[in-house]
């Protein structure tokens, strides 16, 4: 951390605590978990399971090796000279089989330390900052909503915004003020006058909700300029920034890749703003359930909370056996099959912008996003709205695709479609737009 940067104290965060979570007090037996590990300390505590009635007694299995060749990502066929073969140990076993700490295995939260001082150069122990697992990054995301927001109250969100996220916020009644977006990602302009225009005597927001990095629906990726004009607002108008951020690691755009949020933090006099979600979901398994989230510790600390009261923890197991594999191909291993990754979902990006060029040209407008899975395009159509073409004319000529206003947090008409590329073989994008490019001439009267 630059000397001039200094981390904001932990008192700082209690005005962006929810009334919920202040009021929130700690699981009386998950809170006293650490004092178990003190030596010569019989514990008559929790009421843990007796490992003995267990039935399951091993766990191995098999995993591509890294690799940089996108071809070598494709569906899995029969075991390859290259798998790697990672078996759990007993100790490992045992650990993964019985409840852990709510805010995931220590060894696997010291090399997710370890990643994210690697990819951001942050060093989350020495800034005021703790890192916790969750079962996917949306369930983090979800308590923390929680954990600041009160209900009522104004948010920034991005405009459109993931369809996931919004009934976080519109359950709660939240008024949502929403950004505008282009083809730079979020516009720090549009945000700017938001708060500069701001209602005097009304409270500003706490939180800006963002996905910088291939954004679902629109997959664009913030510039620089973009990311570091909003970092600046932050600490002028005193909101945190919910960096939900699934997709960095499914960049596969030309230019250098624009350091996030978190990292950029690190150029700011004061460092503690950023509340970032990872995920694996895309690089490892979804069905995994693993994702992780590092911030400021209090407002970590108050997701944990809202964990304990809940579903106590993410899964023990999927963590020991995402652990496995991450100890066995190491950091070098990791990065190599990311980059692998990101290879493989470029290709298939090409191969849908060939196709919309084919069929679409002339029907639709759109810019080529330079991450993550989806292509965010403009149905040229007389009433400016591709919801009910999406919603009924595509379906019935066999193609599904989601309307622009699904994306919208306050609703409204859109023209724009979301389509995601990440499944479909060549063959499939090519009937598929062939389908979608008939659905809009009949709409259009051609």
């Amino acid at each position: 951390m630059p000397v001039s940067t200094t981390a904001l104290p932990t008192s700082f965060y209690t005005q962006f605590l929810s009334d919920q979570s202040l009021r929130r007090s700690p699981s009386a037996i998950r809170s006293l978990y650490p004092l178990e590990k003190q030596p010569g300390i019989i514990s008559l505590l929790a009421g843990k399971p007796n490992a003995s009635t267990f039935p399951f007694t091993s766990f191995s299995f098999t995993a591509r090796a890294p690799s940089l060749d996108p071809a070598l990502l494709g569906p899995a066929g029969g075991p390859r000279e290259t798998d790697v073969h990672v078996t759990i140990t007993p100790e490992d076993l045992a650990i993964g089989l019985q409840y852990a700490d709510t805010a995931g295995l220590p060894e696997l939260l010291r090399w997710l330390e370890g990643l994210q001082e690697k990819m951001h150069g942050r060093r989350a122990s020495a800034e005021g900052c703790k890192i916790s697992v969750g079962s996917g990054s949306q369930d983090l995301i979800y308590k923390a909503v929680n954990s600041i927001v009160n209900p009522g109250d104004p948010v920034l969100a991005e405009r459109p915004m993931y369809a996931g996220v919004i009934p976080m916020f519109t359950n709660i009644k939240c008024e949502i003020f929403e950004v505008e977006t282009d083809a730079e990602g979020i516009s720090s302009d549009s945000l700017r006058q938001i708060l500069e225009a701001w209602p005097q005597g009304k409270p500003k927001p706490k939180v800006l909700y963002t996905v910088p990095y291939g954004c679902n629906p629109t997959g664009m990726t913030a510039s620089l300029a973009r990311r570091k004009e909003v970092l600046k607002l932050a600490r002028e108008h005193n909101f945190i920034i919910i960096e939900d951020d699934p997709y960095y690691y499914l960049y596969y755009g030309t230019a250098e890749r624009v350091p996030s949020y978190f990292a950029l933090e690190l150029e700011e006099p004061e460092v503690g703003r950023v509340l970032r979600f990872d995920s694996l979901s895309k690089i490892l398994s979804s069905g995994l359930r693993v994702g992780f989230a590092t911030g400021p510790e209090k407002l970590v600390s108050a997701i944990d909370a809202y964990t304990m009261t809940s579903n106590l923890q993410s899964s023990s197991l999927t963590q020991v056996l995402t652990l496995g594999l991450l100890k066995q191909w190491d950091y070098d291993g990791f990065f190599t099959h990311t980059r692998g990754v990101s290879a493989f979902y470029g290709q298939k990006r090409d191969v849908f912008e060939a196709a919309m060029n084919r069929h679409l040209k002339g029907l639709c407008e759109w810019v080529a996003p330079q991450a993550g899975m989806f292509y965010w395009f403009r149905l040229i159509v007389p009433d400016e709205d591709s919801n009910a073409i999406i919603r009924t004319k595509a379906f019935e000529n066999g193609v599904l695709a989601l309307p622009g206003t699904v994306f919208l947090p306050n609703g409204g008409k859109s023209a724009y479609v979301r389509a995601s590329f990440s499944l479909l073989t060549p063959e499939g994008v090519e009937e598929a737009l062939t389908r979608l490019a008939k659905t809009i001439k009949e709409a259009r009267g051609l």
